[in-house]
């Protein structure tokens, strides 16, 4: 080791040796003026929702004050619905505070906040970022408190909605679906559809939690953009002649062993049918098939080789 090198090292040693029996010595102190000093801000700040919330009542808690959390606002304010907004963004707190809005710095999935933000006193709770772990614990948070207030969730796409609902979501969001429902209501008018069988087929859609649209043939820009997360998609296979499921029905392959369901059947001089459980294989049939990739490769294989 060079001697430069040597010197400084064996100072730091000593150094360190010295600071040691003192911070022994003083540690209580040290730690509780530091604990003390963070428990301080957390209360100025929970004290700074409370006063900030004391005046609403039947409000509605937006968690995040984003883009979707301030478009959503404003339409709430067209129609004199109170809203108060949580966010930790801390610039864009203090200039949408600055500007009136009824926004504070403060955690969302924290117990403390939403209690301050008047959650007892909240007609809903809208998470409007598209973040599930946090939404769960929001979730959480608000049925042990409030079981029956309704908590609206927004999510990227339709990959969490079975959780976020059975989690107690009262509505969950997907932002990719609601973009490909407007782009179907839009062309449906365009194209002379009556608005009122506009409106129930968009309803319907939602009702069955966005099943008629739901997963998608999927090419190699998507499975590279998307990385390792797991998403349902679509993916066609065709009975070849020693293929194992011919003869069976779908009832008896047992296809939701492996979470996988046949979305429709095209069979030779046949429009494409959504076959029931009885509905039996045939030699040629071209298979729908809906599930995660690992899944779907685990379904093919039994349909082809049992």
């Amino acid at each position: 080791m060079p001697s430069n090198v040597l010197q400084a090292t064996t100072a730091g040693v000593i150094l360190s040796m010295l600071i040691t029996p003192f911070l022994i010595q003083h540690s209580d102190k040290l730690v509780l003026r530091l604990a003390s000093s963070e428990w301080m801000n957390l209360a100025a700040n929970l004290h700074n929702i409370a006063v900030r919330s004391m005046a609403a009542n039947g409000h509605v808690i937006l968690c995040g004050f984003g883009r979707s959390g301030q478009s959503l606002a404003r339409i709430l304010t067209q129609e004199d619905i109170h809203f108060f907004a949580l966010d930790l963004d801390p610039e864009k707190v203090r200039e949408a505070a600055a500007a009136g809005e009824s926004v504070v710095f403060g955690d969302a999935a924290k117990r403390e906040v939403l209690l301050a933000a008047g959650l007892m006193r909240a007609r809903a709770i809208i998470v409007t970022y598209a973040d599930t772990h946090s939404a769960m614990k929001i979730l959480e948070l608000a049925h042990q408190i409030r079981p029956e207030i309704p908590v609206i969730v927004r999510t990227q796409d339709d990959s969490d909605i079975d959780l976020l609902k059975n989690a107690g979501a009262a509505e969950v969001v997907a932002e990719i679906m609601e973009g490909s429902l407007m782009l179907a209501s839009h062309t449906m008018m365009l194209l002379g559809v009556p608005l009122n069988k506009v409106i129930r087929r968009i309803r319907e859609v939602r009702e069955a939690r966005y099943q008629l649209i739901r997963g998608f043939y999927r090419g190699l820009n998507e499975d590279a953009d998307e990385g390792d997360r797991s998403y349902p998609r679509l993916h066609t296979l065709q009975l070849t002649q020693n293929a194992h499921a011919i003869g069976y029905t779908i009832a008896e392959l047992k296809l939701e062993q492996f979470q996988v369901e046949i979305r429709s059947i095209r069979r030779r001089n046949m429009p494409p049918i959504q076959p029931d459980a009885n509905f039996q294989l045939n030699n040629g049939d071209v298979l729908v098939l809906l599930g995660e990739q690992d899944n779907l490769a685990a379904a093919e294989m039994l349909l082809l080789q049992g």
